[in-house]
């Protein structure tokens, strides 16, 4: 690596300096005026979908742009006739039938040359047999599928409790304010008459008078709970179900206490499409006001354009304004600009000092947590609150007292989240029960949430950017100790995979795992992580682009020898940039060269202040659900940018660079 020339080191800082505050301005410019960050969350066309069945089932579905709907159901159909996951990757059977099934909602008729084709490629990955249990459901619903075919939901589960073995808690926030509502929903089995009908006897690949109306074996172990779906279903028919009334009444009173003043619950689609199907099988007016809120609540995650509409699964607001406000402050903005105090101000106004669901399993727990959403009282989580805590740490604000209490608090929180593994997970403790994924209704195979290498290192990441504050961290010392932070060391440790990658749970996947942990090991144990550190340093090497880039198709959930492999993103080079910066102090000619090209291929494909990318690099489910945030490719760009150039202003260059160029 050649020694840069006092012109090549003005030349390129120059470049940096320029990339970084047009990325500036323009995250500035996209500020609301209240002070948050907030861009469009997407995932797939099955969640739009599911909307307009709501509303068919409601009669509701006239208060929607019905044109645009169809507009962007439509526009979401690939060349070879099915419908998305994810970008690019090549269509998928359940996506599919569920946007083909919104489409014949809103009218289009089965003749359509669009549907036409969406036929032969749903009938060529095996028709509807062959979709997912929430497909089915959501046929079921209006006739287009039996419901003998769907795995029985007992209702009394809702009076199993502590000491029993297995309660609702036992599932992760998201499988439980999905599955309460459909208890009432599974036990009532509605069929709903929709005008004009439907019928999608199409769809069956086998032909509809061939299609065997119950649950595949697997031919392991979990066929185990077939015998059970059948006695299940064979005490439903003799009307023998315990507690069944009871169980309806728990079920309905735990949904009414769960919705938000705005008229979310959980923050999430499926909660709140279920929750609002819950309701309408109870027999709920449309004028209640439980039902008026929910709607409201559902009608505030569409997205409306001149031409389309659609539905966001979810919202980030409190998640992209901690990761934009952490990256202007780590690309040299003022600690007191008026943007950042105003984002400040408004996430402390965003702390929930209440107590949640999280309180079940963690009853010695005192709230302080941040949700990803605008509300959702009852699921702050752990990488939220992380995120947030270390984005308050760089600003300045009026009240710094309030701040550093709001602070503690949170870290606090965090400190009694640690599940007995030594890592955190996303919203509960120790929701580890595996063999709830091999339950006929898990067939998703996210029933649970578990510890995960990439919040840990978010957590530990925390700690050693507190550690040097005095102040701040003589106020947790007595919470997040060191016996608990070498246990979180120990699991990240062991979580590391033997070509020195780490899993990555809520980003795409291994790049993401990665760079979190590098980040987390160079802050809080570099001498004693050497080794681990330089092994996922010669990981991510040995995966970069020859752009320059890094990137990972979501694939790799399924195909391991897919890790670190794909088109380069934004927002992907950027976490492999963000590890590999923190750990320089053990960067190699190599890699240091290597840090150089990812800065470079940043610099060279920003365009009008920002990026683009139509990979999706955000994680719902692994295998099963994906999501784009859109400002993924700014944000994280940005952060590593202004941390290189951070790099370069206080080492020789020589040390950190030597091959980057002017644009």
């Amino acid at each position: 690596m050649s020694i840069p020339s006092p012109l090549q080191t003005k030349t390129l800082s120059s470049s940096i300096h320029k990339t970084i505050e047009a990325a500036q301005q323009h995250l500035l410019s996209i500020q609301t005026p209240t002070g948050y960050w907030w861009a469009d969350l997407e995932s797939n066309a099955s969640i739009t979908a599911e909307v307009v069945l709501l509303h068919k089932i409601w009669g509701t579905l006239e208060r929607q742009p019905l044109a645009k709907l169809e507009n962007y159901l439509r526009s979401q159909q690939r060349m070879h006739g099915g419908w998305e996951l994810y970008w690019n990757d090549g269509g998928n059977l359940s996506t599919s039938v569920e946007a083909y099934m919104g489409l014949r909602l809103l009218g289009v008729p089965a003749s359509d040359p669009d549907l036409v084709k969406a036929k032969q490629f749903i009938l060529h990955r095996g028709g509807i047999s062959k979709t997912r249990i929430f497909t089915k459901f959501h046929l079921a619903l209006i006739g287009c599928y039996r419901w003998q075919g769907l795995p029985s939901l007992p209702a009394w589960v809702m009076q199993l409790e502590q000491p029993f073995p297995f309660s609702i808690y036992e599932l992760s926030s998201w499988a439980r304010g999905s599955t309460v509502p459909l208890l009432i929903v599974f036990d009532k089995k509605p069929v709903y008459s929709v005008q004009p009908s439907v019928n999608l006897n199409e769809l069956f690949a086998e032909g509809v008078e061939n299609v065997r109306w119950g649950l595949e074996e697997k031919g392991d172990w979990s066929d185990a709970f077939l015998w059970l779906d059948k006695a299940f279903k064979l005490a439903e028919s003799a009307n023998l179900v315990p507690f069944r009334e009871e169980s309806i009444r728990k079920a309905e009173k735990w949904i009414l206490e769960r919705q938000e003043p705005s008229g979310d619950w959980g923050g999430i689609i499926p909660a709140m499409l279920n929750s609002m199907l819950a309701l309408r099988a109870l027999g709920y007016d449309l004028s209640d006001p439980v039902v008026r809120r929910g709607f409201s609540a559902i009608d505030n995650f569409m997205v409306e354009s001149e031409t389309e509409c659609w539905a966001q699964p979810c919202i980030s607001p409190v998640w992209d304004t901690g990761l934009a406000v952490r990256s202007l402050t780590d690309s040299g903005l003022p600690s007191d600009h008026p943007a950042l105090v105003k984002a400040g101000q408004w996430l402390l106004d965003k702390q929930i000092l209440s107590y949640g669901d999280w309180s079940v399993k963690n009853p010695q727990g005192q709230p302080g947590g941040w949700a990803f959403e605008f509300e959702n009282s009852f699921y702050p989580d752990v990488d939220d609150t992380a995120v947030v805590a270390m984005a308050l740490q760089d600003i300045t604000l009026p009240d710094e007292l309030l701040k550093r209490h709001a602070i503690a608090r949170a870290v606090r929180w965090i400190a009694t989240m640690q599940c007995t593994t030594g890592g955190w997970a996303a919203f509960d403790i120790n929701n580890d029960q595996d063999w709830l994924n091999d339950i006929p209704y898990g067939d998703l195979r996210a029933m649970i949430d578990p510890s995960t290498a990439d919040i840990t290192g978010r957590v530990l990441e925390m700690h050693g950017r507190f550690a040097n504050d005095l102040e701040l961290s003589n106020s947790y010392a007595a919470d997040l100790t060191a016996y608990r932070l070498s246990r979180g060391l120990s699991y990240l440790i062991k979580e590391q995979e033997s070509d020195g990658s780490w899993f990555g749970r809520w980003g795409v996947n291994y790049i993401y795992g990665t760079g979190q942990a590098l980040s987390a090991l160079a802050l809080i144990a570099p001498e004693r992580c050497r080794i681990q550190i330089e092994r996922g340093i010669a990981w991510f090497v040995s995966v970069q682009n020859a752009d320059g880039g890094w990137g990972e198709t979501c694939e790799s959930y399924k195909d391991k020898s897919l890790k670190g492999k794909g088109i380069s993103t934004a927002s992907q080079t950027a976490w492999a940039l963000l590890g590999l910066l923190d750990v320089g102090f053990c960067l190699n000619p190599v890699a240091k060269a290597a840090v150089d090209k990812g800065i470079q291929y940043l610099v060279n494909t920003q365009i009008d202040g920002t990026w683009q990318e139509e990979a999706f690099t955000g994680t719902g489910f692994p295998q099963h659900f994906y999501l784009r945030y859109r400002l993924y490719c700014h944000y994280f760009p940005l952060m590593a940018l202004g941390r290189y150039q951070q790099m370069i202003d206080t080492e020789p260059m020589s040390s950190y660079s030597g091959s980057l160029t002017a644009r």
